[in-house]
């Protein structure tokens, strides 16, 4: 048995000196940096990506949008409301190309959407308002698809409605009366549809006068058409949303959201079921205005973060208010 005791000693000790020497080396210092650069690498990739779909997107509606207006509703004299109906009664009666009163008309819109709203709306706007000019210039010289006034208002509403409620939910507007609209509904009890009704009753008003009753009834119908398709593609422009964000990185995105948001958020406590770790759930409200840009802000500090979004019906106390988008 005293033979066997030395080679026992020998075994034991084995492991130790073989964990020693399978123990995994230090990182390289000078790895650490070219890890960061390859991270902000693809972080800058993303969101390039990001922006060049938002781009072609928004280039997809405005030509919708477009072909609505000048192979359907312009050439049978049916108008849209807010400021694209003020520029075809406007370019009806002088002779001036549509699309420069559009972009005349806006400008003012637009800034009050930069000093109100926030910058990537009216950036979004700008581009969406600028192509919208452009595929207008492509399609007047095609000749319209039908002379029925009927079919014209039905189906033209629903071509530009679908190029509308696109445009919309990249954060963008092709309306002046929107923008105004948005103001208003963040600063009174009226919501962002009643005010773009207001404005929108006086504009197919006046189209009676210059077009003739029958034309305004027509537009009427055309500009419920296009309302209901802006609700089908984005369902609602008014919404607010629930958010509900789960993360490792719940500090910094918080601290983001209401730093370049303007959103306040609460935090909720959690606990993983299969980890059993302690997690701080963010609770947000937004507007579907706001919903791509949080999500922009919550995978730019974590691209694993869970998000949850529910619309909300109702919002009764507490301050909903923001700052701007930035």
């Amino acid at each position: 048995m005293g033979d066997l005791k030395e080679p026992l000693n020998e075994i034991t000790n084995q492991p130790t000196e073989d964990k020693q020497q399978i123990h995994p080396e230090e990182p390289n210092e000078d790895i650490i940096p070219e890890i960061a650069l390859k991270k902000e690498f693809i972080r800058k990739k993303k969101t390039i990506g990001s922006y060049i779909k938002k781009l072609i997107i928004l280039c997809v509606g405005a030509c919708l949008y477009a072909a609505g207006l000048e192979i359907f509703l312009i050439p049978n004299q049916i108008i849209d409301g807010g400021v694209v109906g003020i520029s075809i009664m406007a370019s009806y009666l002088t002779n001036i190309d549509f699309s420069v009163f559009m972009l005349i008309i806006n400008l003012p819109f637009l800034y009050l959407g930069y000093k109100h709203i926030g910058k990537t709306f009216s950036i979004s706007t700008v581009v969406a308002i600028l192509l919208l000019a452009l595929w207008t210039e492509y399609f007047e010289p095609i000749a319209q698809v039908t002379d029925d006034f009927f079919l014209a208002a039905i189906f033209g509403g629903i071509v530009a409605g679908a190029g509308v409620g696109l445009i919309i939910r990249n954060s963008g507007s092709l309306d002046g009366t929107e923008i105004v609209a948005i103001i208003v509904d963040k600063r009174s009890t009226f919501s962002v549809g009643e005010v773009v009704l207001f404005f929108n009753i006086f504009i197919l008003g006046a189209a009676g006068f210059i077009f003739g009753w029958d034309k305004a009834m027509y537009s009427l119908v055309a500009y419920f058409v296009i309302s209901k398709m802006i609700d089908v593609v984005i369902k609602g422009l008014d919404e607010s949303y629930a958010v509900m964000i789960i993360s490792d990185e719940s500090d910094e995105i918080a601290d983001a959201l209401m730093s370049r948001l303007g959103r306040g958020v609460t935090f909720i406590k959690g606990m993983g079921a299969y980890t059993g770790d302690p997690k701080k759930v963010i609770y947000c409200v937004v507007t579907r205005l706001e919903v791509d840009k949080l999500k922009e802000i919550a995978i730019e500090k974590d691209e694993n973060a869970f998000i949850t979004i529910n619309p909300v019906h109702d919002i009764v106390g507490g301050r909903f208010k923001k700052k701007s988008i930035h």
